[in-house]
């Protein structure tokens, strides 16, 4: 046993029960201090909203359906199997203030929903049996916000309690080797060709291959991580019957299942997706469950058992007799109708947390894989790890990291993800994709040198690749701190709005528009939109994303390429490319802080976005003070004057 391993473990469950602590709190302050339009504007809230239809799912579950009314151009955070409340608002007018203001009160529902599903403005909520009359008899308006997610905490713990407790099995032999230095046992093979991968990649699945314990697909961007790891899966389902295929978030969980679906594999989706169509909803357990040519009598069987349960007489002597009869018969059908959903799926594939759903109950697999592993806490890692033989995880922990609200968890390592672990002890099972098929070479050079040593190069397909203009350079740095704004136009230094509302620079913003407009006028309207020219604004910073957006909405000069354009943070961007990317960094003050920016991953993920042209507006006295922004700096300026 690796006391060690162990006690790693032990101090992890410590840092997530700080985290969980932090958040939970956090959570209980706003729901007391914030307002709901705070709420509201940061996506984790929609009021008032109308209450729609209920009905039972192929679930049996009670739902009701949940309309947006109002402030529907808010990206908001709602989305399957996150946990809501429900509340009304009620306004008082207050004696006290001789004005007679009104104090608005709010007042929370008893119960709890989960999301079954969004689609733009309309939701489907689980709620208890029993409560959804209670949300269509309000005459209040009412209310939906996200609540504080207790089961994917409880999720995590129990797998950190099963890891630590694990004895002579699989799970203990797995937690020993990702926290020693024992070499990770392999198959030897002749390598397999894939003439369609490059040489990297073709490596990377013949890693997966020969993996006995563990291996890893490390894919900087734009260097066809998925394509590999659909390969992988492919090919490992020549040797074995089904797979388990999981990532942290329900978009990641979505993108793979879309290329598998696209490869012909037969695809069980648990859960719902995030983009709702027909595709992506074609292949979840809810809608097969449907389909089934079993259910019509499943569903006969549930509506008997309601009739009864609301005729039942209080002499009525064979009530019981007749509800196990049904509830034994509608069992039988239900395991059978699994039993054929699991039988034919090639794939099962879910969220780290949703992959300890009951469906699951007792399934083996041979081969787990891990997309995004680089985005994921460690304890989430090993929900579904007690299912499987081995493990592969695909990511990049030079990208986004896990999110920790805590700081003293961040500063005691629950940050470090169990991608970085074994990257750390087994460097022989990582394979580098070192092929990127995204960028100018110019604009990804930087990237490769300073996160990646070097090693990943430019397609050479790529590499010819023209700027949009001729004699165009791919990348710009705008000195904001020694741009002109004009006498009528907010300063370019940051400003610091509410508590939780993060910094905005106003002035940089404008400018940041200007130097988009002046570009786009260079290029010309027509050949844009012919083109579909598209464009990204990142700013780190939420409050600024929100500025900006208004801001675009309000140009008249923009309204032909509203379509075109995505203004969105860094996280928003996750796994995504445009023509063009502008980056407002906001960060301008006399003491050069640069608060979060400091966390490099996250300017990796930003400045890699670009296929043609990047433009980076940010005030280079307070930036420059860090040695990573220098460099950049230095690096943008040579190539300019080259």
């Amino acid at each position: 046993m690796n006391n060690s391993a162990i006690q790693s473990l032990q101090q992890q469950r410590l840092l997530l029960q700080m985290e969980y602590q932090t958040e939970k709190e956090a959570f209980r302050k706003q729901t007391e201090a914030m307002g709901i339009g705070r709420k509201v504007k940061r996506g984790d809230a929609w009021f008032p909203v109308s209450v729609g239809q209920s009905h039972y799912n192929s679930l049996n579950q009670m739902t009701i359906e949940i309309l947006r009314t109002q402030d529907q151009d808010i990206e908001h955070n709602f989305e399957y199997g996150k946990p809501v409340m429900f509340f009304t608002v009620s306004q008082t007018t207050s004696k006290a203030n001789a004005k007679g203001s009104k104090d608005t009160s709010i007042h929370y529902f008893s119960f709890a929903g989960t999301v079954s599903y969004v689609e733009g403005d309309r939701m489907v909520v689980v709620v208890p049996e029993g409560h959804a009359l209670d949300l269509q008899g309000v005459d209040k308006p009412v209310g939906v916000q996200l609540s504080f997610d207790e089961t994917s905490y409880r999720v995590m713990f129990d797998a950190l309690d099963r890891v630590i407790r694990a004895k002579n099995n699989r799970l203990a032999y797995l937690r020993d080797l990702f926290y020693s230095k024992m070499a990770a046992g392999r198959f030897t093979f002749a390598p397999m060709s894939f003439p369609w991968l490059n040489e990297t990649q073709e490596r990377a699945v013949n890693e997966v291959l020969r993996a006995k314990d563990v291996a890893i697909v490390h894919g900087p961007p734009g260097t066809g991580k998925t394509t590999t790891l659909v390969e992988a899966i492919n090919e490992t389902l020549m040797r074995e019957s089904q797979v388990l295929v999981c990532a942290q978030s329900n978009m990641a969980v979505d993108w793979i299942c879309e290329k598998l679906v696209d490869r012909g594999i037969n695809v069980l989706r648990i859960g719902n997706p995030t983009r709702v169509n027909d595709k992506m909803l074609g292949f979840t357990y809810e809608r097969r469950f449907e389909a089934h040519p079993d259910y019509p009598q499943l569903w006969a069987i549930r509506k008997a058992m309601r009739e009864l349960r609301r005729r039942k007489k209080g002499r009525d002597d064979n009530f019981h007799q007749k509800l196990e009869r049904l509830k034994s018969r509608a069992t039988e059908l239900e395991i059978r109708i699994n039993a054929d959903l699991f039988g034919e799926a090639r794939v099962i594939a879910s969220t780290l947390v949703g992959s300890a759903n009951r469906l699951l109950e007792g399934q083996k697999f041979g081969t787990l894989f891990i997309d995004e592993a680089a985005q994921a806490l460690e304890a989430a890692c090993w929900i579904p790890m007690r299912r499987v033989t081995r493990v592969i995880l695909a990511g990049d922990h030079c990208q986004l990291p896990p999110t920790v609200k805590s700081i003293a968890a961040l500063k005691g390592g629950l940050g470090k993800t169990l991608m970085e672990r074994i990257v750390e002890n087994k460097p022989e099972c990582v394979t580098l994709l070192g092929v990127q098929y995204r960028m100018n070479d110019e604009i990804m050079k930087f990237s490769s040198d300073w996160f990646y040593g070097g090693k990943v190069k430019t397609a050479p397909e790529i590499q010819q690749r023209k700027s949009i203009l001729n004699f165009d350079r791919p990348i710009l740095w705008l000195d904001t701190g020694q741009m002109e704004v004009g006498p009528d136009e907010p300063s370019n230094k940051e400003q610091f709005i509410g508590e939780s509302f993060g910094r905005v620079n106003k002035g940089e913003a404008e400018l940041t528009l200007k130097s988009l407009q002046d570009y786009f006028t260079k290029i010309g309207k027509e050949r844009i939109l012919e083109e579909q020219i598209d464009v990204g604004v990142i700013s780190p910073y939420r409050a600024q994303v929100q500025y900006l957006r208004k801001l675009v909405k309000q140009r008249e000069f923009f309204k032909p390429y509203r379509r075109l354009i995505t203004v969105n943070t860094v996280d928003g961007f996750q796994g995504q490319e445009r023509d063009i990317i502008l980056i407002s960094m906001v960060r301008a003050n006399e003491n050069g802080e640069i608060g979060f920016l400091r966390d490099l991953r996250r300017m990796n993920v930003a400045i890699t976005r670009a296929r043609m042209k990047l433009i980076i507006l940010g005030d280079v006295a307070t930036l420059t003070r860090h040695p990573f922004y220098k460099k950049l700096w230095e690096y943008v300026q040579e190539i300019n004057e080259r």
